[in-house]
């Protein structure tokens, strides 16, 4: 049988999700908690790759196991049994078909900036007390809904087909003294949305006109492009699939 499981976990702690041969990594440590709890080796194949300290508030995996699971009774286990920084929410039958990678019609991150000195957030938002322009920022955001090719916000020596990416939403929203920009594709590049935000934030300072976004994207160079965000400011929050993926109760 075919299982999905949604998580969330505080990036700090861990080398990214995918494992590591020298460093801890969450699918590690999910794959160790299922295979003791459930007396085999399982393997868990996860909707994403984030990078080092990026965090997750809905994350989804995969995993085969030959036999029926009480999902409220495992999802309190492995709950009991994983450390404090990463949490189960949900167990369910899909499809044996079903790949929480390749099913995701949509993945919606944010990236928290921090505008004033914050003792209790600086792990979790990247701090910039400099003014920012946001309306120049979110002009800017309409630049990335015109274009396909993303090379420029690409991590170099990456091993992809293509740079494609349909990028449905992106636009930066202002609370008290936090900034939050949302975007949402169908897939994203590694390190992609740190580079967008790095880049969004030269704008911000008065360091890129807007329209430089243009000229930026369509060199197709990552040199060109601004800086990379630091990773903890990032959050994997919605991945979104077809209704057809989990088995008819």
């Amino acid at each position: 049988m075919r299982y999905f499981l949604q998580l969330s976990y505080n990036g700090k702690a861990y080398h990214g999700w995918q494992n590591q041969p020298n460093a801890i990594s969450v699918q590690e440590v999910l794959e160790k908690a299922l295979s003791t709890l459930l007396k085999d080796v399982i393997s868990v194949m996860g909707a994403g790759r984030t990078d080092a300290g990026v965090h997750a508030s809905q994350m989804f995996a995969h995993f085969d196991f030959d036999g029926r699971i009480q999902s409220k009774d495992l999802v309190y286990k492995l709950n009991s049994y994983l450390p404090v920084d990463v949490a189960v929410a949900d167990i369910f039958e899909v499809n044996s078909e079903a790949h929480a990678r390749f099913n995701a019609l949509s993945r919606t991150y944010h990236y928290r900036v921090s505008t004033s000195k914050n003792v209790f957030d600086y792990d979790y938002a990247y701090q910039v007390q400099l003014p920012l322009n946001v309306d120049a920022m979110n002009e800017a955001c309409k630049t990335l809904l015109e274009y396909k090719d993303f090379q420029c916000f690409s991590k170099s020596n990456t091993d992809v087909k293509t740079y494609n990416c349909d990028i449905k939403e992106a636009f930066w929203t202002q609370n008290t003294n936090e900034l939050v920009f949302t975007i949402t594709a169908d897939r994203f590049l590694r390190n992609m949305v740190r580079a967008i935000v790095g880049t969004m934030v030269n704008i911000g300072l008065g360091k890129l006109k807007a329209e430089a976004l243009h000229e930026i994207i369509a060199s197709k160079n990552r040199s060109n492009a601004g800086f990379s965000a630091p990773a903890h400011g990032l959050y994997l929050v919605e991945i979104v699939y077809p209704n057809t993926i989990k088995l008819k109760s």
